[in-house]
């Protein structure tokens, strides 16, 4: 028997439907059929991922796929305040975005992601990052915060 606590949820924080619905496609595609929660904007993501709104925190590990361009905020700060956060840093972060300046992709990398990507993506490389940091998450233990 498997224990679903310790799967790997995907959290995908992506304001566009149609790229949302190509990614968990091709997410499928590559054979991961791990739960995928979609986020059209931050504010819902965060209110999610920290409990506020008396909403459940996620519990197990999780994988984050990040847009910077959202309508409400700026994904850097996601990826901050995700990488600020005791219960959440451990957990990989994959930026998927328009913007390939430099600057911001350094940003990104400083703040502590572990994969950027620009759209529109190589959809096999991107299925086998998503793999590869999955496989990395199933074979770790993932301490429990004190």
């Amino acid at each position: 028997m498997t224990n679903t606590s310790n799967a790997v949820t995907i959290i995908m924080i992506e304001d566009d439907v149609g790229h949302a619905r190509l990614i968990e496609k091709n997410i499928r595609r590559a054979g991961v059929s791990n739960t995928v929660l979609p986020f059209e904007n931050g504010t819902l993501a965060l209110a999610h991922l920290f409990g506020t709104e008396g909403g459940a925190r996620p519990t197990g590990p999780l994988l984050f796929l990040l847009d910077l361009n959202l309508p409400d905020m700026s994904g850097v700060d996601i990826l901050k305040k995700i990488k600020d956060s005791e219960e959440l840093r451990r957990f990989p972060v994959i930026v998927l975005t328009t913007t390939d300046d430099q600057t911001e992709i350094q940003r990104c990398y400083d703040l502590g992601c572990n994969v950027y990507i620009t759209k529109p993506v190589n959809y096999d490389s991107f299925a086998n990052a998503i793999r590869q940091l999955g496989l990395f998450l199933s074979v770790i233990q993932v301490a429990e915060p004190a």
